[in-house]
């Protein structure tokens, strides 16, 4: 949860689920185009380099990719797909420690923020499907206006 209240005398409490997680990765456009992938699995490099060779083949012109300096955004494996990416697929990397200038990072404020619900939470089958329903609609029935938020 993003956030919360209670009153002076009630105690609140959310159980925790332990041992499942779902990881989230996404490339967002200004103009609300996504590519996302969710899995119950730890993104890898691997996992990284099948996303962005799936963009690769989808793209119709040349296609600069923003990408934060995550280990797995930096490892070798990614970068040696480069070669193979050239002429459709570039890929930027932000200096460390500026998730600022990352859009993606705006997707994900969102995302916890106003389209998820509190009840969204209440099991880990309830938060999986909410997330991917949620992804779904960014761009048909979800929109982040952009130029609200400047660097």
């Amino acid at each position: 949860m993003p956030y919360g209240w209670q009153f002076e005398d009630e105690e609140v409490c959310i159980e925790s689920a332990k041992g499942k997680g779902l990881h989230c990765f996404a490339l967002i456009s200004r103009d609300n185009r996504i590519v996302y992938a969710t899995s119950e699995e730890s993104i890898t490099s691997d996992f990284i380099v099948e996303q962005l060779d799936r963009l690769s083949l989808r793209i119709e012109k040349p296609t600069v990719v923003v990408l934060d300096n995550a280990r797995v955004h930096t490892a070798g494996k990614v970068k040696k797909q480069l070669d193979g990416w050239q002429q459709r697929l570039f890929l930027f990397y932000l200096p460390v420690y500026s998730p600022h200038p990352n859009i993606a990072e705006r997707l994900w404020k969102e995302l916890k923020a106003r389209w998820l619900k509190p009840q969204d939470y209440l099991t880990t089958d309830n938060l999986f499907y909410a997330v991917n329903m949620a992804l779904a609609s960014v761009g048909k029935h979800l929109f982040i206006n952009f130029s609200d938020y400047r660097i």
